[in-house]
């Protein structure tokens, strides 16, 4: 990645097999950028190395990536989707206002950030909706992904992109809540002081819905503030809390942070 961030990727294992949260840049981005990641890359100045990748870090944790039978999008943007193709064989489970916009590309900011060469494989898309969906601490949640197990589930964070979500995991001793881009840093949400850096707040205008992506980070600010003992919230592209996260592992549902992107 560039200006010191990350992708942080999760890996879970689970009595279904493996289930990967974003796969952030994958081979085919560090071997072809130009097709695969487009000019953007010379925009945000990155550096793609292999060994960062999801697919070399899997195999590093010892597992083989051909196990990977599913993944659980937060959104279809370039920095995070880049890597569906090293995983043909897995599931893509991608909520449906996002993969009609990614599938649509209708304006100049969707065509930019959605890069269809990097799902010109075929993936093996299962759509998901909120019709039906449960509560999950005063959000609606889509908890019935086919083949996943129950302790992973949706919970829909739009306004950075039109079907941008986060994903909620039980550990069996409290929750994780991948946040994607629903905020930058985690002063964002700090209980006692947030307070958004101006590089992030630069980085808002990046979002569809300006409004929405304010409130929903404000949901999760009250979100953490009423059960940040029982819930860990992160975003994608904090360094500091993927040095946090990747520093432990959590029992029964094993789990495993991941970057992507240097």
């Amino acid at each position: 990645m560039a200006l010191g961030t990350v992708d942080h990727c999760l890996l879970i294992e689970t009595g279904a097999g493996l289930v990967l949260v974003d796969t952030g840049f994958g081979l085919g981005c560090v071997r072809d950028p130009g097709t695969m990641v487009g000019p953007s890359r010379f925009v945000l100045g990155l550096e793609l190395a292999e060994h960062e990748t999801a697919f070399r870090q899997i195999q590093g944790l010892g597992y083989d990536p051909a196990d990977v039978r599913h993944i659980v999008l937060t959104h279809l943007d370039f920095d995070h989707a880049g890597g569906l193709s090293d995983f043909p064989e897995a599931t893509v489970h991608v909520h449906g206002p996002e993969f009609r916009a990614a599938t649509a590309r209708r304006t100049f900011s969707e065509r930019t950030r959605y890069r269809a060469q990097q799902w010109a494989h075929g993936p093996r898309w299962m759509v998901n909706e909120i019709d039906g969906g449960e509560e999950w601490f005063g959000f609606r949640a889509v908890r019935d992904l086919p083949g996943v197990p129950p302790q992973i589930l949706v919970v829909p964070l739009h306004g950075h992109t039109r079907g941008h979500v986060g994903v909620a995991i039980d550990t069996g001793r409290g929750w994780l809540l991948h946040a994607g881009d629903a905020f930058g840093v985690g002063s964002e949400i700090d209980p006692a002081q947030p307070h958004t850096p101006l590089l992030w707040r630069l980085y808002e205008l990046a979002a569809v819905a300006g409004m929405p992506y304010r409130d929903n980070r404000r949901r999760l600010l009250e979100l953490n503030r009423a059960h940040g003992a029982d819930i860990t919230i992160f975003s994608a592209h904090d360094g500091e809390a993927f040095t946090r996260l990747t520093s432990s592992t959590v029992r029964p549902t094993q789990w495993r942070g991941g970057e992507s992107g240097a």
